[in-house]
């Protein structure tokens, strides 16, 4: 590992001093078909901004995947979410390159990931090879292109980063050709009352307003009458030609008479910031809409660096009898931009739409730890947990409990405790914490267990329970019968469930060897393929153990034959 860091760090070092920061005519497309994006840089996301583009792949899985230029293997990660199988590649440039979604690694790569797996005995890994030890050169297919992971379609997620820092960089940067010819759309425009004593349009609350396209194509919105400190909100999104995905923007600019206020764009961003998206956008309406409003103003809290321009936070002072001419210019990568004219007048008028109260016994100064006794639970909140104070509700109750709701989001995880003493030691070994959804299904939370507490940490409001799980996991197979014989088969599938509690491990062995089984909890399958030539022999005893989250067992054991 130590050799792996040096020899990378002086890789960085050399070519940090000789390469331009974003060059345009070194890399190639890690695929051979014309790049049609699902999903662009920067694309807001929940609690987190998209780190590279999402490359359409044409409905298929495994299409080759090539290495953008030379270079050497520096990470391998299988997982059973976020990014499924994931390949790392470090280049001369000072760049790395990131795959993600594969179906499979490329021969050489997929031996070695194989290898390791079968020494640890787990599909789950993460590998970090020596410097060198996997060299690729520009070209060199490393992979092919799948599903896997947290993906809801065949696509590939790609990524090119800053070696050093580790930052992700936008992949159009670096001379990517992807069509596009289309404005930004705009689809709703908002209005905020910042200040103690602002108001807009009659409201002391946000406020959605109304605008018109223009024979230019411009848009322009109904004369806005306000005083004090107001700031805007946009919900927008981009299309590429050739595909109907709704991307993200990839700049926002708002100026007042002239002067920018305002100027942000997804060139880069850092891993450590990715979760003040929440303070990027109107995070409340999201939880009751699920619409991403983008406001123009930075909150105190937010810690975001995607701004190249800022003036007075972007927050706007109304004076009374004054005029002002609001312009917000949004645009895609390729410079097409939607233009937005917002007259305002600075004028008093009569409030119609008061400020909501939101007062509740509990308040919460997000600064400092709050502790909180809620009946059948406790709840702490550390420091700094929220950006901003508020007043919570808290619902107490003998066996559920609700905090809060998902207007309100949180940047680190909080703690919930439960006392499990009214439960015997037997009935204790199945239960866990759930949260329960809008249907009251419960779902699991990772609780752990000390004597008589159970505790679970968690960055989601919501209501919470003890819940108990007494039925084991069912596993069926999907492609084949005990006694048949399966000669001519190149894989085994079954399928695996567990419907409360989930699935926590699965073990599968064929004559007492431990076998490699791939598993895709979208799917609830696991499949061997024959090609690891784990045994010879006729007769093939294969078991599967599998175990949920509370400990329930199901064993399958069945006989098939194989030459």
């Amino acid at each position: 590992m130590r050799i792996c860091f040096l020899g990378i760090l002086f890789f960085i070092s050399n070519a940090l001093l000789s390469q331009e920061k974003y060059p345009k005519d070194v890399f190639q497309s890690p695929l051979d078909i014309p790049l049609v994006l699902a999903g662009t840089f920067g694309e807001l996301r929940s609690n987190h901004f998209h780190a590279g583009i999402d490359i359409k792949t044409q409905r298929r899985q495994g299409l080759p995947v090539y290495s953008i230029a030379d270079g050497t293997v520096t990470r391998i990660k299988v997982s059973h979410w976020g990014y499924g199988k994931a390949l790392y590649v470090a280049h001369p440039s000072g760049h790395t390159s990131v795959y993600a979604h594969l179906q499979k690694y490329g021969p050489k790569i997929e031996e070695y990931v194989k290898k390791a797996q079968y020494d640890k005995q787990s599909f789950e890994i993460e590998l970090f090879p020596d410097y060198g030890e996997l060299k690729v050169e520009k070209g060199d297919i490393i992979a092919y292109t799948g599903n896997s992971g947290s993906s809801s379609g065949p696509h590939l997620h790609f990524e090119i980063r800053n070696s050093l820092t580790e930052k992700p960089t936008n992949p159009l940067l670096y001379g990517y050709k992807v069509r596009d010819a289309t404005n930004p759309s705009l689809i709703g425009l908002f209005a905020y009352p910042l200040s103690e004593n602002a108001v807009v349009n009659q409201s002391a609350e946000k406020i959605q307003l109304n605008y018109s396209k223009q024979a230019d194509g411009s848009f322009l919105a109904d004369k806005v009458y306000a005083t004090g400190t107001i700031g805007f909100g946009i919900n927008s999104f981009d299309r590429q030609d050739l595909a109907a995905n709704k991307n993200g923007v990839f700049s926002v600019k708002q100026l007042v008479n002239g002067k920018v206020y305002s100027e942000y764009d997804f060139e880069t961003f850092s891993f450590a910031e990715t979760r003040y998206i929440n303070t990027l956008i109107d995070y409340s309406h999201f939880g009751k809409f699920k619409q991403r409003i983008q406001k123009t103003f930075k909150e105190p809290s937010n810690r975001l660096s995607i701004y190249n321009e800022l003036h007075n936070d972007g927050k706007i002072p109304i004076e009374e009898g004054l005029s002002y001419t609001v312009e917000l210019h949004i645009s895609d990568y390729e410079d097409n931009e939607t233009r937005l004219i917002i007259p305002v007048e600075g004028k008093k008028e009569e409030i119609k739409i008061l400020k909501r109260d939101n007062t509740t016994e509990n308040f919460v100064i997000a600064s400092k730890p709050n502790n909180y006794d809620i009946g059948a639970a406790k709840v702490y909140f550390p420091a700094n947990t929220f950006y901003e104070d508020f007043y919570i509700n808290l619902e107490k109750g003998s066996d559920t409990v609700t905090i809060h709701d998902n207007s309100i989001a949180a940047h680190r995880n909080f703690t919930i405790s439960f006392d499990a003493s009214p439960y015997s030691s037997s009935e204790r070994k199945q239960m866990f914490i759930a949260r329960l959804d809008d249907k009251n299904n419960p779902k699991y939370q990772r609780t752990y267990k000390r004597d008589n507490s159970f505790t679970t940490r968690t960055r989601i409001f919501g209501k919470y329970t003890l819940a108990k799980d007494t039925v084991p996991p069912t596993v069926q197979p999907r492609n084949f019968k005990g006694k048949q014989w399966l000669s001519n088969y190149s894989y085994l599938s079954l399928k695996i469930e567990d419907d409360i509690s989930g699935i926590y491990s699965y073990r599968a062995t064929l004559n007492g060897e431990w076998i490699l089984m791939e598993y895709e909890p979208k799917l609830n399958t696991i499949t061997y393929n024959f090609d690891d030539n784990i045994l010879d022999e006729t007769q093939c005893d294969l078991k599967v153990v599998v175990t949920d989250n509370v400990g329930n067992t199901t064993t399958f054991e069945q006989t098939f034959f194989r030459k």
